[in-house]
Order: structure tokens, then C-alpha cells, then sequence
């Protein structure tokens, strides 16, 4: 899975359109849909408030769950 397949399921799952995902995100509605596209990726920060929004690692957003999983840590997908 990607990044931005995870982050439309996250938001799908929370019910947000892209515009409020955007406007919690202090985004652009075109740039919050190319984080779903993947043809942008988020910097640093709004990276964060993803997190924070949708209350999931970064590792999991960055689709590292399989690889921590391998290592013997468990990330809690939801």
C-alpha cells in the first residue's frame, strides 16, 4: 500500500471529505489531493497533524508497518 492509498482509506474511514481534511490540515485542497495521488508528499509537519488527525504512527502512514513488524515491533494500525 502507499502513502496516499493509506491516507484516502484513513480519511475515508473518518468519514472527512478532502476539503476539511485539507482545512484541518492548513492545506490547499490541491495539495491534500496530490498527497493522495501520490504526486506530492506532505512536509515534516503536516505529516505530523496527519498523524495526530487520524491518531496513527508515522510508520504506519509511511507504510513502514510491515518492516517494523519484521523487527518485532508492532504498530497499531487504527
Amino acid at each position: 500500500m502507499t502513502f496516499g492509498k493509506r491516507l484516502r482509506a484513513l480519511r475515508m474511514k473518518h468519514g472527512f471529505t478532502q476539503q476539511k481534511t485539507a482545512d484541518m490540515l492548513d492545506v490547499t485542497m490541491s495539495s491534500y489531493q496530490k498527497y493522495e495521488q501520490n504526486e506530492r508528499f506532505p512536509s515534516y509537519e503536516v505529516l505530523i497533524k496527519i498523524g495526530d488527525i487520524f491518531d496513527v504512527s508515522l510508520d504506519y502512514l509511511l507504510c513502514r508497518d510491515e518492516f517494523m513488524k519484521s523487527h518485532g515491533v508492532f504498530v497499531d494500525e487504527y
